[in-house]
């Protein structure tokens, strides 16, 4: 049995925090993988305007990536019906790979709202639930994470910034050109 984690959020873009997050957590636990699974929508931050083209998002995840050993971009939700809820998301998969074991890779602050999301309990249920600290909250694993954000990098773009040691030297064009107006 494969063990593969789901890490999954917007990647807006995707930058080097998200990249050694990754990381850690496959050296810190038994996880075989760990899959970022950029989300078409996130059910609790439906309306976000500066979201870039699901396909965008996912080309420079994948890009972000070349070359990572064991973290790799997935599209998988682009094709389930949206909003894209976590249960659904985990239901699928685990008809789709019978091969995997799938763990929710998730932060402190989502640790803290999980009951807010769809099927919590049996999420809990079925899966294991890895947890990196975030906004002062503690996790299942130690893990710092890199002063750095989609956010920002977004806002540094607009400002005509430098985003260089924030996202792979391989996407800073491609990001600089898709956010430049976004």
């Amino acid at each position: 049995m494969i063990k593969t984690g789901i890490f999954g959020g917007s990647f807006n873009p995707i930058h080097y925090g998200h990249i050694a997050l990754a990381q850690e957590i496959l050296r810190q636990t038994d996880l075989d993988e760990i899959w970022l699974m950029v989300s078409p929508q996130n059910p609790l931050k439906q309306g976000a305007t500066d979201l870039l083209a699901d396909h965008l998002r996912y080309e420079l995840a994948q890009k972000a990536l070349e070359g990572v050993q064991g973290v790799e971009a997935c599209n998988y939700e682009f094709h389930l019906p949206k909003p894209s809820y976590t249960w659904n998301t985990l239901q699928h998969l685990k008809k789709d790979y019978p091969d995997r074991e799938f763990s929710l890779v998730i932060g402190g602050d989502n640790w803290e709202r999980l009951s807010r999301w769809y099927h919590w309990k049996d999420i809990l249920r079925n899966h294991n639930v890895v947890v990196y600290p975030r906004d002062g909250q503690r996790g299942t694993v130690e893990a710092r994470l890199l002063p750095v954000s989609s956010t920002e990098i977004r806002e540094r773009v607009r400002a005509g910034k430098s985003i260089q040691g924030l996202v792979p030297d391989r996407i800073i064009e491609d990001v600089e050109r898709l956010y430049a107006n976004k």
